[in-house]
């Protein structure tokens, strides 16, 4: 019997999403045909619109699933939206999202997929390059609930309407976070099972089916614990409360339950300070050139909007950036076809190229395309 052989895992340390000329490119465009259906109503009204990529094919992920992604998976989301009420025109925020276990069939065909998108809707769309763990505020802004959970549709799962079993195991960690836009975003990921993902100041919910766990750690917010909560009353919820919630608090009598759940003596991780340890420096910008069939990077001083010229293409490294770090590439109105459809590309190859010179890179930060004339307010602050 012939067994199928599931794609790799695709490796955000690797160079880029290799598409020119390789057999993926090839693949993806034998499946889209002559054009993609799914595109023919993207992008007419204002709001948010989701889809997976299932085997090749862009596929309409439902509305009521809207802010639920799975590991194993990649999605696209246009944004549509005014940006002033008086606006005779619409704006586009378009993002690509990779799961951490989404394969290089899915990730690369999200990065196609998305250009076309962008094509489909005359180059107007802001692009984002967005990874698991690593989302832009921007994105995360979009979702009240953000929930990442473990699964995906190449590990065999569908979406099935039925309620969540009694028995299972997961563990979710809960944040709570607020944006600049004044919105906030409740951002529930599901973490292994097991002791190495307690970590200290988080707040956890620890769903056994019939038992609904919460530990809330000594440095978690008010807000984390209180959203927290909400999330598991939602789980409870969807059981038609044949669930119980217990809520723990560190410190308090009780509390060792939670930690036993997880083997004996055990105690919460250090909180991984390795970003708090980077200095927050310059943003450094570069003119952006594939002129001679080989793209270079030539630094540009000063690192300012007045350094930019319509007639190229320019890379703004803010990987620095403590709050919002990102890779901005602006391309300006007179700049090269290659030069603007292949900008993420060359992004992923400068940010390859310095983690191999440079310790403590952040390779899976957002990654965000814009066309002169529709800059981000993030890349305008920093720059």
């Amino acid at each position: 019997m012939a067994h199928l052989t599931k794609p790799p895992v695709y490796n955000i340390e690797d160079s880029n999403i290799a598409l020119l000329g390789s057999d993926l490119e090839k693949r993806i465009r034998e499946e889209a045909g002559e054009g993609e259906p799914a595109w023919s109503e993207a992008g007419k009204v204002i709001g948010l619109e989701m889809w997976r990529i299932e085997n090749f094919h862009v596929v309409p992920w439902p509305k009521e699933r809207s802010g639920f992604f799975y590991d194993g998976d990649s999605y696209i989301v246009l944004h549509t939206y005014k940006k002033t009420p008086e606006a005779q025109s619409l704006s586009y925020d378009l993002h690509f999202w990779l799961g951490q276990n989404t394969t290089q069939d899915e990730a690369g065909t999200a990065a196609y997929k998305t250009v076309e998108l962008d094509d489909f809707l005359h180059g107007k769309p802001v692009q984002f390059r967005e990874v698991q763990g690593y989302e832009s505020q921007r994105f995360l802004s979009y979702f009240p609930r953000f929930i990442c959970l473990q699964g995906g549709v190449s590990s065999g799962f569908h979406h099935v309407s039925d309620p969540p079993p009694l028995n299972i195991r997961k563990l979710y960690r809960v944040t709570f976070l607020r944006h600049s836009s004044g919105r906030s975003s409740l951002v529930v990921r599901e973490v292994p099972a097991v002791a190495s993902s307690l970590v200290e100041g988080d707040t956890y919910v620890l769903d056994k089916g019939a038992d609904i766990l919460q530990f809330n750690c000594k440095g978690s917010a008010g807000q984390e614990r209180f959203k927290a909560t909400e999330f598991a009353q939602s789980l409870k919820s969807e059981r038609k409360s044949q669930s119980e919630v217990t809520v723990y608090d560190e410190g308090l009598s009780g509390a060792t339950r939670f930690l036993n759940e997880f083997g004996e003596n055990v105690t919460l991780k250090k909180a991984d300070d390795t970003v708090l340890g980077l200095a927050e420096v310059l943003p450094i910008l570069f003119r952006i050139s594939d002129a001679t069939g080989v793209v270079t990077f030539k630094s540009v001083t000063p690192p300012t909007k007045a350094s930019l010229s319509s007639q190229d293409a320019f890379l703004l490294d803010y990987s620095t950036g403590v709050s919002h770090p990102a890779i901005f590439i602006w391309i300006g109105k007179e700049a090269s076809l290659n030069e603007s459809r292949f900008a993420l590309q060359y992004a992923q190859r400068y940010l390859y190229d310095k983690k191999i010179n440079a310790d403590q890179v952040r390779v899976a930060i957002p990654i965000v395309r814009m066309k002169e004339g529709e800059e981000t307010s993030e890349f305008l602050q920093a720059i």
